[in-house]
């Protein structure tokens, strides 16, 4: 993963799953500017603090893990006028959600932080390679047991 970029991207889990559906992440509730630091080839792991957006219940979890698709961020239409940005994602179908709370003293992101959630506090953030592969790694052990971020069951 030395040429290319890893990010953390935090969305309630019903937005992971309608991403996981669509093949598309959005950042910042649909911001360009974080999708623009984003390239081709770069991971993309979706943490969620919660289940739904924007009051469901704790979750604080990783629910989706993939890489950057398309060359460069669109607009989507979503319908009611918003018309949020995205980037194309190859999700990693056969990850289920991992609870971030065993790998905090082993993310470089969190190691040593007693309010950790302040790293997910802006929506974006760059991740480590060594974090993306041990997220990975807890997500497809996980995806074993076949947890999805699905919608239906969240709400």
């Amino acid at each position: 993963m030395d040429e290319h970029s890893c990010w953390v991207v935090t969305a309630s889990a019903d937005h992971a799953a309608r991403g996981l559906r669509e093949g598309i992440v959005q950042a910042g509730h649909g911001k360009a500017a974080p999708l623009r630091r984003m390239r081709a080839g770069d991971g993309v792991v979706i943490y969620s603090p919660r289940s739904t957006y924007p009051d469901g219940a704790a979750l604080q979890a990783f629910t989706a893990i993939g890489r950057i698709t398309a060359a460069e961020p669109w607009v989507g239409d979503m319908g009611g006028g918003f018309r949020p940005w995205r980037r194309g994602v190859d999700w990693l179908q056969r990850a289920g959600i991992a609870p971030i709370r065993p790998m905090l003293a082993d993310l470089d992101l969190t190691r040593g932080q007693t309010r950790w959630g302040m790293a997910f506090r802006y929506g974006l953030r760059g991740l480590t390679a060594a974090d993306f592969t041990l997220i990975e790694a807890a997500m497809l052990r996980a995806g074993q047991g076949h947890s999805k971020p699905d919608a239906a069951h969240l709400s």
